[in-house]
């Protein structure tokens, strides 16, 4: 078995089809079909269902892709481990939330410094991008403070509020009440404590509506089509040109923490480690809110 192997493993299971997964991996489809069914072979047991809309993992595939990640991600963390400690390199995946205000300063400051790096980014909501983090996909991620898992360590980026946001025409917290909850999927840290401000005030959203991006949904809000609740960082360009109203709610409910989390059992690489202290120096700078 070779680590091309796994590779060519997981992205099939990621992606699904064969022909998606040579695309990405610039191969053709018949080296891909060989490779698995090799794999297969060798492990004497069938890794997918082949169906009409491509391919799904087996109960033996969903297992193996377990071990595959944590060996692929062992191999990646290796090859960075023997890096030079005073110039990182290689690859670095990092998630985020889609509001992270201080991510463009960060983001800019780290590829400009350390030019050899590979830097991939990967947006999505606080569960998938910790589970993410602890499947080996990504190397880190940005997200709200929620429950952390035990296997993961949190380092503080900054804290804000967050605000419910209605056209302008919406004028009291009354009105808010009836108007459609637009959001981003479960998992959501956002989304989680608007829904447990409406349990506690035993509101029942009269429709949620749920969105891939950011932009949409305050585009959405601006046009009239119901609330959102999010950062007041991540409004206030809007806000000052008029298009929306904040509405501020308890602090129980609207102070949130967004934190960079890792895995506490991997190996601090150079590439990894200049990245928090990059997070570190960014805390006493100001940076400017992405056009969104």
């Amino acid at each position: 078995m070779e680590f091309k192997d796994l590779e060519i493993f997981q992205k099939v299971a990621e992606k699904g089809t064969v022909t998606e997964a040579a695309k990405e991996l610039s191969y053709v489809q018949s080296n891909i079909t060989s490779r698995i069914q090799k794999l297969e072979t060798e492990l004497n047991t069938p890794l997918f269902n082949r169906h009409n809309r491509g391919m799904s993992l087996t109960p033996e595939g969903k297992k193996l892709l377990v071990y595959c990640e944590k060996i692929l991600s062992l191999t990646n963390e290796m090859k960075k481990v023997v890096q030079s400690k005073e110039e990182p390199s290689g690859k670095l995946e990092i998630g985020t939330v889609e509001t992270v205000i201080k991510l463009p300063t960060i983001l800019s400051t780290y590829t400009k410094k350390y030019k050899n790096v590979d830097f991939s980014l990967f947006s999505g909501v606080t569960e998938k991008l910790q589970e993410k983090v602890l499947n080996h996909r990504l190397d880190g991620a940005f997200v709200t403070e929620t429950d952390i898992h035990p296997d993961l360590i949190a380092h503080d980026v900054f804290q804000e509020e967050l605000v419910l946001i209605s056209d302008m025409n919406t004028i009291s917290i009354e009105q808010l009440k009836d108007k459609p909850f637009l959001c981003f999927s479960k998992g959501c840290g956002y989304r989680a404590r608007l829904e447990a401000w409406y349990t506690d005030e035993n509101i029942t959203p009269k429709k949620v509506m749920e969105f891939g991006t950011l932009e949409t949904i305050l585009s959405s809000v601006v046009a009239g089509l119901g609330i959102t609740f999010v950062p007041k960082s991540a409004v206030s360009h809007l806000q000052a040109r008029g298009l929306i109203k904040c509405h501020s709610l308890p602090e129980k409910y609207s102070k949130i923490k967004t934190v960079f989390i890792r895995r506490s059992n991997t190996y601090l690489t150079t590439t990894i480690e200049k990245f928090i202290e990059t997070i570190e120096l960014s805390k006493g700078e100001t940076s400017e809110l992405l056009s969104f």
